[in-house]
């Protein structure tokens, strides 16, 4: 606190000192969280900072910009020493020191074009990231792998409309010949192909990035809730003999192999004629439906051995049949004289999704269970290092699927009117520079006059 009314007062004196100046305030935060440290990062940003930094080392000289020094830090109204540090700066800043609004300091990158959108977005993602898989993903596209993707869509349509724009004006002086539209139509198909491909990449950025929703679903006292806190290592659901216990959807956050996991446990399966109850297992059979990955948790002395009778009990669940499913044979340790048999079942494979025996009680099976688990993730989410990078927000699907349907749009008036197709591509163009942040008209111009000898 000491520091920060330092800062204030630093920030003060040297607003009085720029006040002509009129590109806005001067700004501070603290950069290396909140909270009881032994170190602490301070950044400040704007004309203020190098006067902020004189008054609060009491020297006039400044180190050499981009040099560490070692300094005293102290109060610039009383001269009292607060602390001693590192400091470091950077020619270059803005009246009036404040403190930074929520996301200014990369806000400002992106108006200086330091980043683009997509790379600001990974970067609140890197700094959010709770396992390596995301931590990949997010630096991945913080370095601007999927910013210079959309860039490149967006020069390829850039290049297209400039071309129709001047066929459209010029093409009766002579000057752009006939085989300029067929280029803009092949750009055009391409972008429509290659988009389309990024757009159907079963969503393995964005549930990496929010987490995949797996459902622990079965019917009623099978071990569910068990099996929740033998995942997380805690009593995070009520364990009871008695049937129906789970009534409400019990969500815990895990790291799986690296990848995200939101794990949900959920009321028994059965027709309940309890109130409360029905409304739990509607909210359980809601949370089926949209679950990215089904735990289908059986009571291993409870079902038939074979394959097809625990088909069909599994198939009473209803559980969606385009979602992937791991089948939890709970209470392994319990199985008697049909053991070998339901083993042998299981082995079968189809029509079984893959099967794995627990027992939640001595933990018997838990590391086959993690390791089914880690595969199935590792399935949705990809591996964040390799290929095209993926879709990481709806907001960049929205802009893509309105950018094909406007290209779309393109083929289907390209016939009947060019000035109409030529104000698809550039809504077609906008779209895409709705995700990066980057508009302009001016690039079309430029490569009309580029490209084409027009105006001799």
């Amino acid at each position: 606190m000491a520091l920060r009314r330092a800062l204030a007062a630093a920030g003060r004196r040297c607003a009085q000192r720029l006040c002509s100046a009129a590109w806005g305030d001067t700004i501070f935060a603290v950069s290396s969280g909140h909270g009881r440290c032994g170190v602490a990062v301070i950044r400040t940003s704007g004309p203020g900072s190098r006067g902020a930094l004189q008054s609060l080392t009491g020297r006039p000289a400044l180190p050499p910009p981009r040099v560490l020094a070692l300094r005293r830090i102290r109060d610039p109204a009383t001269g009292e020493p607060l602390d001693r540090g590192l400091v470091v700066w950077f020619q270059g800043s803005l009246p009036g020191l404040r403190p930074a609004e929520p996301g200014e300091f990369t806000r400002r990158a992106f108006r200086r074009g330091k980043l683009d959108l997509t790379a600001a977005e990974g970067l609140g993602d890197l700094i959010r990231a709770e396992t390596e898989a995301q931590r990949r993903q997010a630096l991945r596209q913080m370095e601007g792998e999927l910013g210079r993707l959309y860039q490149r869509w967006s020069d390829a349509l850039t290049q297209a409309l400039a071309h129709l724009e001047a066929y459209i004006d010029f093409s009766e002086d002579d000057n752009v010949e006939e085989e300029v539209l067929s280029q803009v139509d092949a750009t055009v198909r391409a972008l429509e192909q290659e988009i389309g491909s990024h757009l159907q990449d079963g969503r393995r950025g964005e549930l990496l990035r929010g987490g995949v929703r797996a459902v622990i679903a079965g019917p009623p006292n099978v071990g569910k809730s068990s099996l929740l806190n033998l995942l997380c290592q805690r009593p995070a659901a009520i364990v009871s003999p008695a049937a129906g216990t789970t009534r409400d959807v019990v969500e815990v956050a895990l790291n799986v192999g690296g990848y995200p996991l939101v794990l949900s446990d959920t009321a028994g399966l059965r027709d309940a004629t309890d109130p409360v109850e029905q409304e739990g297992v509607s909210r359980a059979r809601d949370r089926l439906r949209e679950a990215d990955l089904v735990l289908a948790v059986l009571d291993a002395t409870a079902v038939p051995p074979e394959p097809a009778g625990l088909g069909a009990v599994l198939g009473s669940l209803q559980p969606p049949t385009t979602t992937p499913c791991i089948l939890v044979l709970n209470k392994a340790d319990l199985l008697k004289g049909n053991g070998g048999s339901l083993r042998a079942a299981c082995a079968q494979g189809q029509p079984l999704p893959p099967v794995t025996f627990l027992s939640c009680k001595t933990s018997e099976g838990l590391d086959h269970l993690l390791a089914l688990l880690a595969r199935e993730l590792a399935r949705l989410c990809g591996n964040p290092l390799s290929g095209s990078p993926s879709l990481t927000q709806s907001r960049h699907s929205l802009h893509l699927r309105q950018c094909i349907a406007a290209l779309a749009r393109y083929g289907q008036e390209r016939q009947s009117d060019l000035g109409l197709a030529a104000e698809r591509l550039r809504l077609a163009r906008r779209h895409l520079g709705s995700i990066t942040g980057h508009v302009s008209t001016e690039d079309v111009l430029d490569i009309i006059f580029r490209d084409f000898c027009v105006g001799k």
